[in-house]
Parts: structure tokens; C-alpha cells; sequence
């Protein structure tokens, strides 16, 4: 496993909820080597099932992405429920998370956003899920690097007005690493969360997936009265969820 120390961000990309925007431009090209191809495919797909257009992206995150009950019992839907059709998160040089259009290697990328309502000596837990479609598998890889690459770059993350992230450590696993067989490529993050609104230090959490040219994530943004492996918890269930899905949306039939 590979592990870095960083910081912060909030409700698009790190605080994403997933997505990392800088991995597909030319900068990030030039930090890092490409990421390898494991030698044996998570899904044997079908060919004929995987989007081509930006509609048929589209089609498949609904059919991919996590609902409340992905996460378990107690989970609800926040507003506005869906967003990210039109917008990809990027990490600027300041360390703050802004709001651009996808590039053209992006076919689809879709975000949802959850909540664990307050109460029971409890404060409010703000989960989030992110599917993206890319047009190769080389796009997802490229996002997927360049999202480890931000961790280390940004030991503080600002994800929006009056919300940060930091005292990260990241992880990666590449398939068949460490039992690893679930995904191509997986990041994982925890850390802390400040915000106006909540206070803090809380928990923070942020796993990331890549299989094929798909990349799907989820996040939790921890409050009074949660612990880390609580939301880890949460976090890994939504993914699991996913990551079925996806298998049972773009597999060989039979």
C-alpha cells in the first residue's frame, strides 16, 4: 500500500463527494507514471454494454449509483438530491475545491447527497455517493492517480465556504494487492472535518474505485457523536453496493 499525509476539502470531489477532476489534464500527466492495467479483468464486460454517449453514461449511473438504503437503515436523502451533471470538481492551486465543466474525456458524472439525521446524542452525518463514466479506461486511471496525487499535494482542503479537511492518510491498492480483488484500483482517505456549521475535528471519510472506464466513489462527513469506524462502516456498504451493481450492468449475460 502506498500512503500519504494531506488535508481538507468538503461536499464536491474530496469532499468531493469522489471524483478527481485534475487527474485527466496534461499537469497531472506529467507528475506521475501511468497507472498499470491489472492482468485480470473485476468484470468480464461486455462490450455491447459499455456507454458510448453521454445518454447511455447517463442510464448506467442510474442504474449504478447508491440510494439511502445502499447505506443502510437511518439514511435519508438530502437537498438537492442529485447534482454534478454538468460540473466536475478540480483542486486549485490554493487548495480549494471549485465547481468546472467536465473535459471531453468525461462521458457522465453524476453526485448524490445523503444525510443521517441528527439525534440520539448525535449530530447530523453528511454522506455522498459520485459516479463518473469516462470515455477510455485510461481516462478513469488518470483520475484515479490523480486523485492519490492530491492528497499529497494539499495538506489543507477547503471543499466550500466554511468547510476543511485535514490530517489525511491515503491509501492505495491496486487489484490482486493485499486481497484486493474487488476493483481495478482503490483509494481510500480519513482524516478530519472542521466546519462552521458542525465544529470539529470530526471524522472524515473517502473511499474511490475504478474499474474499467468507470470510477465511483463515496464520502462521510462525520459530527458529534461519530466514530470512524461508524461512518467507515457506511461508507464501504455504499461502495459495495456500487460496485455490484456496476457488475450486474456491464457483465458477460450467462
Amino acid at each position: 500500500m502506498a500512503t500519504a499525509c494531506g488535508g481538507g476539502g468538503g461536499n464536491t470531489a474530496k469532499g468531493r463527494p469522489g471524483a478527481s477532476p485534475s487527474a485527466g489534464s496534461a499537469t497531472g500527466k506529467d507528475k506521475k507514471e501511468k497507472p498499470a492495467a491489472t492482468s485480470e479483468p473485476v468484470i468480464d464486460a461486455d462490450p455491447a454494454r459499455l456507454p458510448t454517449t453521454r445518454k447511455a453514461a447517463l442510464h448506467l449511473i442510474g442504474q449504478v449509483i447508491a440510494d439511502p438504503e445502499s447505506f443502510g437503515p437511518g439514511v435519508v436523502a438530502r437537498t438537492p438530491y442529485e447534482s454534478g451533471q454538468g460540473t466536475w470538481p478540480v483542486l486549485g492551486a490554493d487548495c480549494v475545491w471549485q465547481q468546472r465543466e467536465p473535459g471531453h474525456g468525461v462521458l457522465a458524472t453524476l453526485t448524490r447527497s445523503f444525510e443521517v439525521p441528527a439525534g440520539k446524542g448525535k449530530g447530523p452525518l453528511r454522506l455522498a455517493a459520485i459516479v463518473t463514466v469516462h470515455r477510455t479506461d485510461d481516462g478513469a486511471r488518470w483520475e484515479m492517480a490523480g486523485s492519490l496525487e492530491e492528497s499529497m499535494r494539499c495538506p489543507t482542503q477547503q471543499l466550500r465556504q466554511g468547510e476543511f479537511i485535514g490530517g489525511l492518510g491515503a491509501g492505495a491498492l491496486a487489484g490482486g494487492e493485499a486481497n484486493q480483488v474487488s476493483s481495478e484500483d482503490t483509494l481510500m482517505e480519513s482524516g478530519e472535518y472542521r466546519s462552521s456549521e458542525l465544529g470539529g475535528p470530526h471524522p472524515y471519510f473517502w473511499e474511490q474505485d475504478q474499474i474499467l472506464r468507470f470510477t465511483f466513489a463515496v464520502t462521510a462527513k462525520g459530527a458529534k457523536g461519530w466514530t470512524d469506524t461508524e461512518i467507515g462502516d457506511l461508507g464501504v456498504q455504499a461502495q459495495s453496493a456500487m460496485l455490484m451493481r456496476l457488475r450486474a450492468a456491464v457483465a458477460k449475460k450467462g
